[in-house]
């Protein structure tokens, strides 16, 4: 009794499965598994500054951080990641901190919760000047680490 190479289906004498198609004369060829990222034809330069584009950037980073194997690529995909959490949970403990001061100093006639909404702008000039210039450092192939979430998202990725 004679089996199909391919799918396993009973063939008989047949030089071709009747379920597949696949020709019984030689062995079937098995899927090569290929050893590069799906991103490989991309330049690094190029995927790194993607990760940094603006509004989907993390969406972005996280598909290169799940499917693309060079350290450079996940590195900046890692911290651009990390930069999006971080400004995340900064900004929620920024107005928690102010809605408390303000109910506080409200109290007391001193307006310091009111004051400090005018520290936001600075605090988002800061990060969208960061986050800009990841985006140059990565196109210049420069693994440029931000204090603090650098090293964690290095030791994170294995970059």
């Amino acid at each position: 009794m004679a089996f199909c190479k391919a799918c396993g289906q009973d063939i008989g004498d047949a030089a071709f499965c009747p379920k597949c198609g696949a020709s019984q004369g030689a062995a079937a060829p098995a899927l090569a598994a290929s050893s590069e990222s799906p991103t490989a034809g991309m330049e690094e330069n190029v995927a790194g500054l993607l990760c940094y584009l603006p509004f989907v950037g993390w969406i972005i980073s996280i598909v290169f951080l799940l499917m693309d194997k060079r350290p450079f690529v996940r590195f900046h995909a890692g911290q651009m990641l990390g930069l999006c959490v971080f400004g995340f949970v900064f900004s929620f403990v920024f107005w928690i901190v102010v809605l408390i001061l303000g109910f506080i100093t409200a109290l007391m006639h001193f307006p310091i919760g009111f004051l400090l909404v005018f520290l936001w702008p600075v605090i988002g000039i800061a990060f969208l000047v960061a986050w800009i210039y990841c985006m140059i450092k990565a196109y210049q192939h420069e693994k440029f680490k931000l204090p603090f979430l650098g090293d964690i998202v290095e030791k994170m990725v294995g970059a």
